[in-house]
């Protein structure tokens, strides 16, 4: 089925919201992503024992399927209601439903009632609020002995295509860590990289970016 775009004239001093930008975003185009699971999730989840895990900014629902296909619990978040329809329609036909909670949440009001196994952010870039805040709180949400891992746009290697001109919104690894405070004693950093891909853009450019990747392990309780 083919969605169909929908404009709203606003009054200019009313101020957007979060959830009607992306629900105008996603319902734009019939499809936002690429329907895979993001690489990065892949190989750094892959080995990991399945239990509960929360899915922030899941999108269009690649991940979270990915994961309850591998036997986790997953709490999906996303702020668009049309990202989550589909991305319900994706679980239903993959058989997946069943292991998935889908939650629609702005993470600029949104506090976690209860803590994960794991919890991923794969390129949580918000247009509204600093990434400090939002990756902040998936730090939050990780219980003792669970796997934190984020995967974002590193500045220096950002996608040509799209809104993405304005470095201060990204991060690397390290200005990750070190806004994060993953220190022991109350983390393991397990891994802190920067990842250059190849990929295809929308209009089928090819282009190279860099990822700013770090997985840590909670030691202590918060």
């Amino acid at each position: 089925m083919t969605e169909h775009s929908h404009e709203h004239h606003a009054d200019p001093a009313e101020p957007v919201s979060t959830a009607r930008m992306w629900d105008e975003k996603y319902s734009s185009r019939p499809r936002m992503w690429s329907g895979q699971p993001n690489p990065q999730l892949i190989a750094e989840v892959a080995h990991l024992s399945p239990g509960e895990a929360l899915d922030l900014g899941c999108g269009e629902g690649a991940d979270a399927i990915w994961l309850a296909a591998r036997g986790w619990s997953v709490t999906a978040l996303d702020v668009s209601a049309v990202a989550l329809e589909r991305a319900a329609a994706h679980a239903q036909e993959r058989g997946q439903s069943a292991k998935i909670e889908w939650v629609q949440q702005d993470l600029a009001t949104w506090v976690p009632d209860r803590l994960f196994d794991l919890v991923t952010a794969q390129f949580l870039h918000s247009t509204q609020m600093p990434w400090q805040q939002a990756l902040q709180l998936a730090a939050a949400a990780v219980r003792t002995g669970g796997t934190l891992l984020i995967v974002g746009h590193h500045p220096d290697g950002l996608p040509p295509w799209g809104g993405h001109h304005t470095p201060e919104k990204f991060f690397t690894a390290e200005e990750l860590a070190h806004e994060l405070r993953i220190e022991e004693p109350q983390w393991r950093l397990e891994v802190l990289d920067s990842r250059h891909r190849s990929v295809t853009g929308p209009e089928g450019e090819a282009a190279s970016l860099t990822d700013a990747v770090l997985r840590a392990t909670r030691l202590a309780a918060q």
